[in-house]
């Protein structure tokens, strides 16, 4: 072992003692000992995000410190799953090592692709051996419920599109955008709250299937409308505070027309 991964393992091997610490029912910290998978899920799913956030931000030094609290989330899970005796972090170590070899036979054995696409059908090829091992019956059936519903809703739309059920072309994608517009406009006619949200989550998964066409991950996209959003209008409010006004006091018009001007200002830098 090289005087790095030496250096690597004797720091992950205290990161799991501070775990254990932690979840000691003897002295360990109250809030620790009583989460459980449940509860402590939300925090890793929070944590991912500050992740990609960082990235986002192209924050390097924030990339470090969220991948280490992602990392802890690891360790806390890893750390409970031992306390039941079904595995610990060694075991999920060994797991996805053992999956990333299985999966890339081109790297770790004798494989050989002609093309980034054939290595791609090749992964997806040994993806669904590996469902079918475990009894997955269908297609859509370890697409995770957990996951942010537009990056489910393309993540279905994957595993439809490798049987042939989907469209070629963005084109078509866009049509079927302006039939489900026209659709949830006649639902908002009824006032039928439960038809108007169903056409509703129809348009959102065909943009979903759009932004797949278009090869654009929706939730980046609608991180990056919303920063987009925020920016706009806090310039909004910076007019308004230099007028020693607030957004309550303008008119929708004066409001507009400041965030004409953000716009106009985000063009020219």
């Amino acid at each position: 072992m090289s005087a790095e991964s030496s250096k690597t393992s004797s720091k992950i091997d205290a990161l799991l003692e501070i775990m254990e610490k932690l979840r000691s029912p003897d002295n360990g910290c109250p809030w620790d000992v009583e989460q459980t998978f449940r509860t402590v899920a939300p925090y890793t799913i929070e944590e991912a995000y500050e992740v990609a956030d960082a990235i986002e931000r192209s924050d390097l030094t924030a990339l470090k410190d969220e991948l280490g609290d992602l990392l802890f989330q690891v360790v806390f899970h890893a750390q409970m799953a031992k306390e039941e005796g079904a595995f610990d972090f060694a075991d999920v170590a060994v797991a996805i090592s053992d999956k990333m070899i299985r999966r890339h036979p081109h790297v770790f054995g004798g494989a050989k692709y002609r093309s980034a696409e054939e290595q791609i059908h090749a992964w997806e090829s040994q993806k669904a051996e590996e469902r079918a091992s475990k009894g997955v019956q269908s297609l859509l059936d370890d697409v995770s419920i957990g996951l942010p519903g537009l990056t489910r809703a393309v993540k279905l739309q994957k595993r439809a599109a490798r049987v042939g059920f989907d469209w070629t072309e963005p084109e078509a994608v866009l049509d079927k955008v302006v039939e489900e517009t026209r659709e949830l406009t006649e639902a908002m006619s009824t006032a039928n709250v439960e038809d108007i949200e169903d056409e509703f989550g129809d348009l959102l998964f065909v943009m979903a299937n759009l932004s797949r066409h278009l090869k654009i991950d929706p939730e980046a996209a609608i991180r990056r409308a919303n920063e987009k959003f925020s920016r706009r209008f806090r310039h909004i409010e910076d007019c308004l505070n230099r007028e020693g006004r607030r957004p309550e006091d303008a008119s929708l018009d004066e409001m507009e027309a400041f965030w004409r001007d953000a716009k106009m200002q985000e063009r020219k830098t």
